[in-house]
C-alpha cells in the first residue's frame, strides 16, 4: 500500500512539474488550433479531390466525343485526383 502511495505521489509530482515547465509553451487552445488544422488539410484537400475529378469528367465527356480511342488516356487525371484526396487524408492524419 504504502509503495503504491508513493508512486502515485511521484507520477502527481511529475505532471505538476511538467505542467509548470510547458505551461507557457503549450497553451490551452492549442490543441483546438491542431484539429483545425487536421480538418482545414482534410476538407481543403478533398475539396480540390473533387473539383479535379469534375473537371477531368467533363474532359473525359468531351474526350468520348471527339477523339473515342482516347479515352482510356483520359482516365488518369482521375486518379490523380483521387491521390489528391488521398495525400490530404494522410496529411490530416500525421
Amino acid at each position: 500500500w504504502h509503495q503504491d502511495t508513493h508512486r502515485r505521489r511521484a507520477i502527481m509530482l511529475e505532471t505538476l512539474a511538467l505542467n509548470e515547465a510547458f505551461g507557457e509553451a503549450c497553451p490551452a487552445s492549442a490543441p483546438f488550433f491542431g484539429y483545425m488544422g487536421a480538418a482545414a488539410a482534410l476538407i481543403f484537400a478533398n475539396l480540390g479531390a473533387a473539383y479535379g475529378t469534375a473537371k477531368s469528367g467533363v474532359g473525359i465527356c468531351s474526350m468520348g466525343v471527339m477523339h473515342p480511342t482516347l479515352i482510356m488516356k483520359s482516365i488518369i487525371p482521375v486518379v490523380m485526383a483521387g491521390g489528391v484526396g488521398i495525400y490530404g487524408f494522410i496529411i490530416s492524419v500525421v
